[in-house]
């Protein structure tokens, strides 16, 4: 539970940096732009996988973007328990990642967007699966949704917890260098706050990201 200024589309929200002690649930991250649900689910490849059945035990990857000056890895290292709800996705692809796809245990990227250059800059994990956004339905707020039902809700969040900082920032340049991750989803669905990573793509950046 926590919190994530500048709009990385036209229609994205721009909730204000709080300060680190302000309580998690009121602190928004960024919204994506919404999407048709026609076009809600990308189909095949890494993006079928991410919501097929699972073995036992198996660990599945993924990245999700903040903008540094809305809510950064630093803020989540400062945050209590070092941990937030990733609140405020606006798009049912995204939404449907969050939902449908991350499960307790899983790892994720932290990707900071709108920087000079945009870059992987640390770890988190899974702690708490899919569950409603309560943004969506709190009227005045800069994620509210006049659409959403809190009987039905539409919108829904995880909660993360930073496991590591990387020892050094993967930018987004190196990665479009690297032939083994041109089909990475960051690369061919970019505009998407959530994404998969498949665990070839994990490792790669992860030795990229080591020293």
């Amino acid at each position: 539970m926590a919190a994530k200024k500048k709009a990385a589309a036209k229609k994205r929200a721009v909730p204000k940096k709080p300060a680190a002690t302000k309580p998690a649930a009121a602190r928004p991250k960024v919204a994506s732009p919404k999407a048709s649900p026609k076009t809600a689910a990308p189909a095949g490849g890494p993006w079928a996988a991410a919501f097929a059945p699972r073995a036992e035990g198996e660990r599945r990857y993924w990245l999700v973007k903040s903008e540094r000056s809305v809510f950064s890895f630093d803020d989540l290292l400062a945050s209590a328990g070092q941990r937030t709800c990733w609140d405020g996705v606006r798009n049912y692809a995204a939404r449907n990642f969050l939902r449908d796809g991350m499960k307790r245990g899983d790892l994720v990227f932290f990707y900071h967007s709108m920087d000079e250059p945009q870059s992987i800059v640390g770890v988190c994990e899974v702690v708490r699966e899919g569950y409603p956004d309560h943004t969506a339905t709190m009227r005045g707020h800069a994620h509210f949704d006049a659409e959403s039902d809190p009987g039905a809700p539409t919108w829904f969040m995880v909660d993360l917890r930073a496991v590591e900082r990387l020892p050094r920032a993967v930018t987004l340049p190196a990665i479009k260098a690297r032939a083994e991750l041109a089909g990475m989803a960051l690369l061919r669905i970019g505009r998407l706050s959530v994404t998969p990573v498949t665990p070839s793509e994990w490792a790669v950046i992860r030795a990229m990201g080591a020293s």
